[in-house]
């Protein structure tokens, strides 16, 4: 629970605070990162007004379109099924309401067409959903969803319409928004993943503490309902 440091009231200007986060629907510190975000806001409940938008970013840019067998990857990445093997562990004991079941993981894939899916969700207003589901199918049913037929899959499940997903997957609609949205993140100077954009004013890399969360999105509510405030007093100043 986020222990509210003195100060802390309602703060803001009937404009949101706007947290974009970075991820790649493979990376394990990535979903944790949501769990601690989604606990942040509901701590946040009345007090800050929030809108979350998931942005792309691929760990693995390189990846064929079919992925790659899952213990090459890792052998490949990490020297040895050990050396990830700790790392999981690690994740396992930061987050227990995830049930990580990294030994159903047969196939590390391409997340490309992942991240189209998840920015045609957000046209219906599904984005988190979708992440979401990405994220379970992954991490806990040990799914490829770097296939057309997971991702259509996961469609269904989020309350999109299966046929108009298929459809849109097997264009190149998206693509350039993929392309635009990861450029973007590399402008910020993102390299790694999850990575916390809170308002387009600070940037939190890593699966951040709830209270470091906290403190980042409320000090921009502050900073949003002051210079709201300011802007108003010009106004009557300037009307008298």
């Amino acid at each position: 629970m986020i222990t509210r440091p003195v100060g802390w009231g309602t703060f803001h200007d009937g404009n949101p605070v706007l947290i974009e986060v970075y991820s790649d629907v493979i990376c394990p510190w990535c979903y944790v990162g949501k769990r601690r975000l989604e606990r942040t806001l509901d701590q946040l409940t009345g007090t800050v007004v929030t809108r979350v938008q998931w942005r792309p970013f691929q760990l693995n840019p390189w990846m064929p379109l079919e992925g790659m067998d899952r213990i090459a990857y890792l052998e490949a990445k990490f020297g040895s099924r050990d050396t990830y093997r700790r790392l999981q562990e690690e994740v396992q004991a930061a987050e227990k309401d995830i049930p990580f079941a990294f030994e159903k993981i047969t196939v590390t894939p391409n997340t490309l067409a992942a991240h189209r899916l998840i920015g045609y969700a957000e046209t219906y207003g599904k984005q988190d959903a979708m992440v979401e589901t990405l994220f379970h199918f992954y991490f806990v049913e040990g799914r490829d969803i770097g296939r057309d037929e997971t991702l259509i899959e996961a469609a269904g499940q989020v309350g999109l319409d299966p046929h108009e997903a298929e459809a849109f997957l097997k264009s190149n609609e998206g693509l350039d928004d993929v392309t635009r949205a990861e450029a973007a993140g590399r402008s910020l100077g993102i390299r790694a993943v999850p990575c916390f954009v809170v308002n387009r004013e600070s940037i939190l890399v890593g699966a951040q503490p709830m209270e470091t969360l906290g403190d980042a999105i409320v000090g921009a509510s502050q900073r949003g309902a002051a210079e709201a405030m300011g802007k108003a007093k010009e106004r009557v100043h300037g009307e008298g």
